[in-house]
């Protein structure tokens, strides 16, 4: 019996698409236990019906009790290497992914995203700034910052951000100096850089879309050092803070003694919004999903103390709002930069379908050799990390954080399959052919209604396809496969 909502052949591809990317992760494991079990994972996080954990996985795959001690033991097992993983997921996005290009350039989106962590034995947990505008909201949060970075694909019209890695990259200096550990010395934005350009080493030429924490002299440095490489070349575009100073360039030397000025006179570029309103270009623009009518100026100016780099200022007044966007390269259009940056704001869209669909930031790594975190450490005492002394204690502790980095990265790769699967059915299927929506959408299926199509026709799909590792994997991580399969296809 075929399916009720469409062509069976269209399903056939659906299952054999994600029998492709999996089966491109084979050689990153030394195990091929190891790989059954990423199969499986990757599997069950794209139907999970609830988020609680390893336990979900097995419900909703109908897999035998037994395999729940053996899946844990996968996230902190050696047989295989994580930065292998991201970057064979590079290459599988880079494959099978219908990706969006500026021009000749991908669009890669970085920014960082905090998560709220009860665990007192979880590592890497530190006390974190919370921004919000609600009052009802606490100021600090305890918990892990990591650094997420994403891709853009599809068409303006029906965008998706594909998560590329998810990092941890703050509250595990400490653990630098361990054997073993794989822990960078550099901040928050360096390492958001760093990441990118490894993604641009994969894709080719890009451009990173940045928030405005991410404009600093560091980050420029950095980019500017791994650009020097020759290997490929990338391009920030980002947003500056409204007390933001540049300068002018310097002008000709004078006759006498002295080093030659770096830098002209500086310019506070808040000031430009009063100073140059005569200056300022009105247009209207698509940004965000609807036109909108946009006042702008455009300005070459050195910022960085000591750095002094020409960077590419777009002074913009949009719905009354003043805003200041940057970017590193001086051949886009300040209309480009103002279009590029509304882009940004998919990188929150994919951490909202990260949380709420595949329960991506619903991970319990933990470890019985981490001391336990006082909520109310006073300034100089030594932080949990530190107390940690010991080969093995240590070891135990870094096998923690590789799990909990490699549950980010199966997420990723979960849900970056999910939204390569709904942009190529763009026009083939419609969100109320799998189920009721009240206020059907006119471009691609959602993350969440692919999961639900799932949930109702996985078994009956690989029940079609009895050849695919997929298939035989699951049927052997199952009690009763015969028995299991004629219930869940009924």
């Amino acid at each position: 019996m075929s399916l009720p909502y469409f062509r069976v052949v269209d399903h056939t591809i659906m299952i054999n698409f994600i029998e492709n990317i999996l089966c491109h992760f084979e050689s990153c494991f030394s195990r091929r236990a190891a790989f059954r079990w990423f199969v499986a994972i990757i599997a069950g996080l794209m139907l999970r019906s609830d988020k609680l954990g390893v336990t979900s996985i097995i419900r909703d795959l109908a897999l035998a009790p037994g395999c729940y001690e053996p899946m844990l033991h996968f996230f902190r097992a050696s047989s295989w290497s994580l930065e292998g993983i991201r970057e064979r997921w590079h290459s599988a996005v880079s494959q099978y992914a219908p990706l969006y290009k500026e021009g000749n350039l991908h669009v890669l989106v970085g920014d960082g995203v905090k998560q709220s962590k009860e665990g007192r034995r979880m590592p890497g947990i530190k006390k974190l700034f919370q921004e919000s505008g609600n009052s009802a909201k606490p100021g600090f949060i305890h918990g892990h910052m990591f650094g997420g970075l994403g891709i853009l694909a599809g068409s303006i019209r029906n965008w998706a951000c594909i998560p590329l890695s998810i990092r941890l990259h703050d509250g595990l200096q400490a653990a630098r100096e361990w054997e073993g550990a794989s822990v960078s010395a550099a901040s928050h934005v360096v390492q958001m850089v760093e990441d990118a350009y490894k993604a641009a080493l994969a894709f080719g030429d890009s451009l990173l879309l940045l928030d405005r924490y991410f404009l600093t002299v560091p980050a420029l440095e950095r980019l500017g050092a791994l650009n020097a490489s020759g290997a490929v070349h990338m391009d920030i575009v980002t947003k500056a803070k409204k007390s933001c100073t540049a300068y002018q360039k310097p002008g000709p030397r004078r006759p006498g003694r002295g080093r030659p000025p770096k830098k002209g006179a500086a310019v506070h570029l808040k000031d430009l919004f009063a100073s140059h309103a005569g200056q300022f270009q009105e247009t209207e623009a698509e940004l965000y999903g609807k036109k909108q009518r946009i006042r702008y100026y455009s300005i070459d100016l050195l910022w960085g103390q000591k750095l002094y780099q020409e960077l590419r200022f777009v002074l913009v007044e949009m719905n009354g709002v003043q805003s200041i966007l940057v970017s590193t390269c001086l051949a886009l259009d300040p209309l480009s930069i103002i279009r590029l940056y509304s882009y940004r704001f998919r990188i929150e869209c994919m951490f909202r379908e990260l949380k709420q669909q595949t329960g991506a930031f619903c991970y319990h790594f933990w470890s019985k050799h981490m001391p336990r975190l006082s909520y109310y450490q006073k300034k100089g005492e030594p932080e949990p990390l530190e107390r940690v002394e010991g080969e093995k204690p240590r070891r135990k502790v870094l096998e923690a954080v590789r799990a909990i980095e490699m549950h980010m990265a199966l997420s990723c790769i979960s849900m970056g399959i999910l939204q390569s699967l709904s942009i190529r059915y763009i026009g083939k299927i419609g969100p109320s052919q799998i189920r009721y929506q009240r206020t059907p959408s006119k471009g691609r299926v959602s993350e969440a209604t692919l999961m639900h199509y799932f949930r109702k026709h996985f078994f009956r799909l690989l029940g079609q396809e009895p050849g695919l590792r997929i298939t035989q994997i699951i049927q052997e991580l199952q009690e009763e496969p015969g028995e299991q399969w004629d219930s869940m296809a009924s």
